[in-house]
């Protein structure tokens, strides 16, 4: 990116209300058919659309093609029956009713590939792409196959490499892979996640990102958030084996956030998506509030390493408060951005006088 503090969103963007149902996750679809399918390339139009003009830097599909960013991809999958469904408890956290893996997985065909070729032709900026990780697709599956969460997470992570290797041939610029579970099951992330992880970037032609948050702004999430102390020391647990990893970017949760943000010493050299706004609630930042905590995340990234962001996808919430957040993203890199501008051009100045004077 050539921008300083390029913006981005962590994933989703609220749906159109004629398209789904608003603020709800695994929202039903209103349309069908044939209707669906152009309601959603619209729906994609208008998220283009609220992103560019809130000065979104680094655009996405919004995932408004899809009701869930993990099992809208597994749903395309081979080897997942979704008619047998047994009751999970999802990041050890709260249960749900899951497909059952019931033989061997595999992509038949692209699955977001024409979603994101049509992405393309919508806008000129870099465009990124959010696909579920290896580990969160697992922890969100009943395995009565494999037998194994490592082994099912190999397989899957072949599948997304075969889907992320089209993604860049359709013009992304950035694969991002969602492992909110990287939170939660630190033994598997280091001995083998982060290992699955590389294997599903291999090979591809771009900037690389894992997101890693503590979820959407849901009830089970905000309860699991106050178990947690006065501290979340979660990354500290999986960042230092991700900053000798292959990934280039790592994105995480920090506004409002008990993360201590000296734990952003412990990925130095990594690109950093840090999330600058609170996606668990309504009440909209302030520019000033973005900046600030972009400048306490500056104490340890380097400004060209350091990409403003939201701490999670926003598609619980209303298209109104989404699109005041994204504003107030924008709002506030751009504070941050021109003060080091302008103490960049100071130091050029001053350095000039200095070389002048030796002469």
């Amino acid at each position: 990116m050539t921008v300083l503090l390029p913006t981005s969103t962590a994933g989703s963007l609220p749906k159109p209300s004629w398209l789904a149902e608003p603020e709800k996750l695994w929202s039903p679809w209103k349309l069908e058919a044939q209707a669906l399918s152009k309601g959603k390339q619209d729906a994609l139009r208008i998220s283009i659309h609220e992103q560019q003009q809130a000065g979104v830097d680094i655009v996405s599909d919004g995932e408004q093609t899809r009701q869930h960013f993990v099992t809208t991809f597994i749903e395309h999958l081979s080897g997942v029956d979704f008619e047998n469904k047994q009751t999970l408890r999802i990041r050890d956290r709260y249960e749900a009713s899951v497909p059952t893996v019931v033989g061997l997985v595999s992509r038949q065909q692209p699955v977001f590939v024409e979603d994101a070729k049509f992405l393309r032709k919508q806008t000129d900026k870099p465009i990124k792409w959010a696909l579920p990780g290896p580990m969160t697709m697992i922890d969100t599956l009943f395995d009565d196959h494999y037998h194994s969460r490592e082994k099912l997470a190999w397989e899957f992570a072949k599948i997304l490499n075969q889907e992320a290797k089209e993604l860049v041939a359709a013009g992304v610029d950035i694969i991002q892979f969602d492992e909110p579970a990287f939170n939660v099951f630190f033994d598997d992330v280091n001995e083998w996640g982060i290992k699955c992880l590389e294997r599903a970037i291999e090979g591809l032609e771009c900037e690389t990102a894992v997101h890693i948050c503590y979820g959407y702004g849901i009830k089970a999430n905000t309860d699991w958030k106050k178990t947690l102390g006065s501290e979340w020391r979660q990354y500290e647990e999986v960042f230092p084996k991700l900053q000798q990893s292959n990934i280039d970017i790592i994105s995480l949760e920090c506004h409002n956030s008990r993360v201590p943000i000296e734990l952003l010493s412990l990925i130095r050299g990594k690109k950093v998506m840090v999330g600058a706004i609170d996606v668990a609630t309504d009440s909209i930042e302030t520019p000033e509030e973005v900046a600030d905590t972009l400048r306490s995340a500056l104490k340890y990234v380097d400004a060209d390493m350091l990409y403003p962001c939201t701490n999670c996808g926003m598609a619980p919430l209303s298209r109104d408060v989404a699109r005041k957040k994204l504003n107030a993203l924008s709002e506030g890199a751009a504070i941050v951005r021109n003060e080091i501008e302008h103490e960049r051009a100071e130091k050029l100045e001053y350095a000039i006088t200095e070389e002048v004077a030796a002469v």
